[in-house]
């Protein structure tokens, strides 16, 4: 499992990819995101292109992930600055389509890796039509924004109802690396970050962001102890991720069922999701 730190700060993307993080993430998308997301708590970005190059340079053996913007009029230059600057992988986010998701592999050309990031109601129902494309190496679901257009309530409800099931199946038939959501520390969040890398493992799943958990002394009390408390808490998850690969079957599907039961609890005690864009949202049971 390849853990995701999210930061434009070359100091601290050092220090994480020393912890045990393998892969840093610069994240420039901007174009929308603010009406999408603003005022949920989410992580919206202030990272500049030329983070990208400082980030680099910091931890040079760390593989680096930049997140462009939607496909548009100046994405060819966005993907050339990226590259240059020394990104291993570009991420796609908001595409619906196979020919947006075309068009951009044929921007990165071989010369990074290309990551699709599932957030849109129109990608869920054609992922089986652009999964097989050459060109593209991973399948990252964004829940946030998919949750939300699906019309529901918790963004972890595309795990309870199946969704993702179902993308990760698509992947792995395709040959394609797959990754979801965020992951809190082990014994923390609405769905515990423990419950959630049970689940990343069962699906197969190959990456997984942090969230803000993770790093919040240091954003929070950057004069305390933050970065022992950041490597234990990363120890712990290595230490976690290990003892849940040796599970049964049984076992396997008994924290299957907990997750689902926790993950409809959760959603049940939040407020009505916002009004979504039109059509029937897709629901995928498991049983």
């Amino acid at each position: 499992m390849d853990w995701i730190q999210i930061t434009n700060q070359p100091a601290f993307a050092a220090f994480a990819h020393g912890c045990g993080v393998p892969r840093i993430m610069v994240d420039l998308e901007s174009m929308g995101k603010m009406e999408r997301q603003g005022g949920l708590g989410t992580f919206i970005s202030d990272h500049q292109p030329q983070d990208v190059g400082k980030v680099r340079a910091a931890a040079p053996s760390a593989h680096l992930i930049v997140r462009v913007n939607p496909l548009h009029n100046s994405s060819a230059a966005e993907v050339e600055q990226a590259i240059a600057a020394g990104a291993d992988s570009l991420m796609l986010p908001m595409f619906e389509e196979a020919s947006t998701l075309r068009a951009f592999t044929d921007l990165v050309a071989g010369r990074a890796r290309c990551i699709a990031l599932l957030e849109t109601r129109r990608a869920l129902a054609t992922v089986s039509e652009w999964a097989g494309l050459a060109g593209l190496d991973e399948i990252y679901v964004g829940l946030n924004d998919l949750h939300r257009q699906l019309g529901q309530r918790f963004m972890f409800e595309p795990l309870a109802d199946g969704t993702l099931d179902q993308i990760a199946h698509t992947a792995r038939n395709a040959g394609k690396r797959f990754g979801f959501g965020g992951i809190a520390r082990l014994d923390e969040g609405l769905l515990p970050g423990r419950v959630v890398l049970g689940e990343h493992l069962r699906l197969g799943s190959t990456s997984v962001i942090l969230s803000r958990t993770f790093n919040r002394e240091m954003l929070e009390a950057p004069e305390s102890d933050w970065r022992s408390v950041y490597c234990q808490a990363i120890a712990r998850m290595q230490h976690c991720k290990r003892v849940l690969a040796t599970r049964t079957s049984d076992e396997v599907e008994s924290d299957r069922l907990l997750a689902r039961d926790l993950i409809v609890k959760a959603a049940a005690a939040l407020t009505p999701a916002p009004e979504t864009q039109p059509g029937t949202p897709m629901r995928i049971i498991a049983g």
